[in-house]
């Protein structure tokens, strides 16, 4: 397992939101979990809404706790409906942290990041061009 340093978060919160802006995003929230699940990083721009920050870190922490990005969780909702009671399990044991849409994007072997903000497939763009900009790999599901 690689530790993720501060300045690769820093490095992935500065370029995901540089990203949000160049693409004309709505203001985001950013955060970056280590592989213990602990924030090492985090950003809310001016006007994200209220609950964006705990949307971002549920985005990560879902993606991290289940070993796969968050894409990869809504499809199994959407194409398993039988999962549901499943990822409600999932909702209550985690006290509310898993957030299974895309958006949550895990740094192969170093943690995770989600975003929060625009649609799903925006945020997790951010999220990857983050992660590509500190050099490591991510894997949104």
């Amino acid at each position: 397992m690689t530790a993720l340093s501060l300045q690769q978060a820093t490095i992935i919160v500065e370029a995901a939101l540089r990203k949000a802006r160049e693409t004309g995003c709505a203001p985001l929230a950013v955060a970056v979990l280590d592989a213990g699940g602990h924030l090492k990083a985090f950003a809310r721009e001016d006007g994200a809404g209220i609950v964006r920050p705990q949307i971002a870190i549920g985005k990560a922490w879902g993606a991290l706790g289940m070993g796969v990005g968050t894409r990869a969780l809504a499809r199994r909702v959407a194409e398993q409906p039988q999962l549901q009671p499943f990822f409600a399990s999932l909702s209550a044991l985690s006290e509310g942290r898993i957030v299974p849409v895309p958006g949550g994007v895990l740094i192969r072997d170093a943690g995770a990041v989600g975003i929060s903000g625009d649609t799903s497939d925006k945020d997790e763009a951010c999220a990857l061009a983050g992660i590509e900009a500190a050099k490591l790999a991510g894997d949104g599901g």
